[in-house]
């Protein structure tokens, strides 16, 4: 008896119907997760404060819509920060007042260079720390201005102002982290699945010859984008609870093997490619004796054919190429003594790419066994003293500074000529607008987001405050009429394309139209502090857009020439941190970059090109470096020794050459680098060292060669100096 049509339809139907549910809950049902979070915990702040009888609740449901976040450790690491800062600048405010509360020219002037300091700090650090260095500042305006104008009772408003605050800051973090919450420690661990399997299936495609340049590099940009990321989300998953910190220093490891890795993968398959495209006899030998290495990798990354994915496969791959790691030199030595019999055998090309090969082998069995560790709880590989190192630019957070204090500065002196009576809402809003939009990419256009979501915000108040409001009588009642006002604030805020308006409308919906527990229905003062709001966020964005505005190529150049100047560090700071110290800068840097550069890709692939040039030649002079400082005592490796005068020599030129690319800069780089490979090899040739000495000069000498192809790359940003132009190029110019 066959079924009928409906009974089979039933059930396919169900299925499709838990599908979509399971698929809504994971995408737009956490959206709404959080919209809701987010209104439990503004109402739970304005509750709290209205029972304590503070004076301005509103000030709590404002402190909820600036630390709430959609993930739970980011909710209570801008709550830590913000607490820290909120702290700090009641402390420097209290001292200010008790210099100058008869003189507000000089109070003025005091509080405006303190908010400087405090926005050059937040522009010179990054994530939630430089959120501290705000609330530093806007804390000191906040409380400092409106009670500067009746100093007799500063302290005690002071003290309110910070209990309003730190109401909102439990408030939002307990909602966050007890209702439902979304940890970044789990989203974490997703990543680092993927960005593995990423890696590997990356090598193994290049090695394979199936990426072409263009896939090699948006791979990269990728890569930086996540290892930026990354640490931002480790920065705050340490926040969650003990978990996250037990695995803390085996992430931030496992972030700066994996630049390690990508680095060193990256330097060995430019190499080869030199080799391909010189053409010659020496070079395809050299490829010929190399080629069956390059063959055995992508098997290693593999379990039982099938790509590595989970902890658990990354231990097999660990052990794989540890095995193979041990094998190698023995192999190598066998293939370099067959390849010695062979006249005019291209040696030096081998040596380079076999140590290119044995060190990028041993970074990836690094990256495998501190991704295998973090299946258990404790592991040795946790010791770990690098850190993620991000870099900024002095000048650039000097200017932010130096902006915000002047615009403090023209509209505090507006307010003292005028005598408005929303002056103290125009200065102190200023100073919190721009202390929160200097690390952004684009603040000119997210203070002028902010300013429109006010408007709206200012339309939406006086329908509540006027309309509303009169009519409504108990708690419950105001947080229903206050519901559908946030929602859409708080909606906006999930949209990245509306969050710039959404984050307006909330904090100043709440500074507008939010509650008190004596509540004054003024219009004209509603009307002077909507117009105050807008018009310091209008200034503000002129503000952005006329002094040195980031968007302008002014900070690019600093940030490209920053870029370059990580040649710079690795050639001279100590050895003990400095990889990590290059690395992340390095990136770090190139993310900057990309970010002020959304809608220039030719700008992107210029600095791309850099990052890769600077990536390669400074790493070869660390591995130079940590060769060199290794030798033994003696005679032969004395300072005043021609080759190590010569090695000397060629880091200065390679310095000189990264800070400012010009050809004849580039000749005496290029002219020293071969100095100094010629005179280690007559060293060489004069004596037999022990075995052991001699692989490390033999090391030395295979960085030499491959600074020296490095220079010459014809990808290398630095190719058109070598054509004897007598103008840099294009790509030079800009970055000088």
């Amino acid at each position: 008896m066959s079924a009928s049509p409906s009974s089979t339809a039933r059930p396919t139907s169900l299925a499709a119907l838990c599908s979509a549910a399971a698929e809504w809950a994971r995408t737009d049902g956490l959206t709404w997760v959080y919209m809701f979070k987010a209104l439990a915990a503004c109402f739970l702040a304005l509750g709290i404060a209205m029972k304590l009888d503070l004076p301005q609740p509103r000030t709590a449901m404002t402190t909820v819509f600036i630390v709430m976040q959609p993930q739970s450790g980011m909710v209570f690491a801008k709550s830590f920060y913000r607490i820290c800062g909120t702290l700090v600048g009641l402390v420097v405010m209290l001292a200010l007042l008790g210099l100058f509360a008869q003189q507000p020219e000089m109070f003025i002037v005091s509080t405006a260079i303190w908010v400087g300091i405090c926005t050059a700090g937040a522009a010179r650090n990054r994530n939630f720390r430089s959120y501290g260095f705000v609330l530093a500042g806007y804390t000191a305006a906040l409380i400092g201005i409106p009670a500067s104008q009746h100093p007799d009772g500063a302290f005690l408003s002071a003290l309110t102002r910070v209990a309003e605050v730190v109401i909102g800051i439990i408030s939002a973090g307990a909602v966050s982290g007890l209702v439902l919450p979304q940890f970044a420690g789990l989203q974490m661990r997703s990543t680092v699945r993927a960005r593995f399997s990423a890696f590997v299936e990356y090598v193994s495609a290049t090695l394979a010859g199936r990426n072409d340049r263009a896939q090699i590099e948006a791979t990269n940009a990728r890569f930086i984008a996540d290892i930026v990321g990354f640490e931002a989300a480790r920065s705050v998953a340490v926040f969650e609870g003990p978990d996250s910190r037990m695995r803390g220093g085996r992430l931030a490891r496992l972030n700066s093997e994996f630049m390690t890795a990508s680095t060193r993968f990256h330097a060995l398959h430019q190499l080869m490619n030199r080799l391909r495209a010189s053409g010659t006899r020496g070079a395809r030998d050299a490829i010929a004796a190399l080629d069956p290495y390059f063959k055995e990798i992508a098997p290693l990354l593999a379990k039982s054919g099938e790509p590595v994915l989970s902890a658990a496969d990354a231990a097999h791959a660990a052990a794989q190429l540890e095995t193979y790691k041990a094998e190698l030199p023995k192999r190598v030595r066998a293939t370099r003594a067959e390849l010695e019999t062979h006249p005019g055998a291209p040696l030096l090309d081998f040596d380079t790419g076999a140590e290119l090969l044995y060190r990028f082998i041993d970074d990836l069995h690094a990256y495998a066994a501190t991704y295998a560790s973090l299946a258990v709880d404790t592991h040795a590989r946790e010791r770990w003293i690098d850190r993620y190192e991000p870099k900024t630019n002095a000048i650039a957070a000097g200017v932010a500074g130096l902006r915000a204090t002047i615009v403090m500065i023209v509209l505090g002196t507006f307010w003292i000529a005028t005598a408005w009576p929303s002056g103290s809402t125009l200065t102190l809003n200023a100073a919190a607008v721009c202390a929160l939009a200097s690390s952004s990419p684009n603040p000119k256009r997210t203070v002028f987001q902010m300013a429109g979501g006010t408007v709206v915000a200012t339309l939406m108040g006086m329908i509540a405050v006027f309309g509303v409001f009169p009519h409504i009588d108990g708690f419950v009642m105001l947080c229903a009429a206050l519901t559908p006002f946030l929602l859409l604030g708080v909606f906006m805020t999930t949209r990245p394309l509306l969050a710039g308006y959404g984050v307006g409308y909330c904090i100043f919906f709440c500074f507008l139209a939010g509650p008190d527990n004596l509540m004054h229905y003024d219009p004209s003062a509603f009307m002077n502090d909507s117009m105050a709001l807008v018009l310091s966020m209008l200034v503000s964005s002129i503000a952005f857009a006329v002094l040195l505005p980031p968007s302008t190529p002014w900070l690019r150049n600093r940030l490209l020439v920053d870029l370059r100047r990580q040649v710079v560090l690795a050639s001279g700071a100590g050895l003990r941190r400095v990889r990590s110290r290059f690395e992340s800068g390095a990136r770090d840097l190139m993310f900057q970059i990309n970010a002020l550069a959304q809608n220039e890709p030719e700008l992107k692939r210029d600095t791309l090109r850099w990052l890769f040039s600077v990536l390669e030649v400074g790493n070869a002079v660390i591995d130079l470096r940590q060769e060199v400082a290794a030798l033994p005592a003696g005679a032969r490796y004395a300072q005043s020794t021609p080759w190590r005068i010569s090695l000397q020599t060629m880091r200065d030129a390679l310095n000189a050459l990264f800070e400012r690319p010009r050809e004849e800069r580039f000749a005496h780089a290029l002219a020293s680098t071969t100095d100094a490979i010629d005179k280690l090899q007559q060293m060489l040739a004069g004596f037999s060292p022990p075995r052991e000495e001699r692989h490390r000069l033999q090391r030395i000498l295979s960085q030499l060669h491959f600074i020296r192809t490095a220079l010459l790359d014809p990808q290398s940003p630095l190719e058109p100096l070598t054509s004897g132009r007598a103008g840099a190029p294009e790509g030079v110019l800009h970055a000088s």
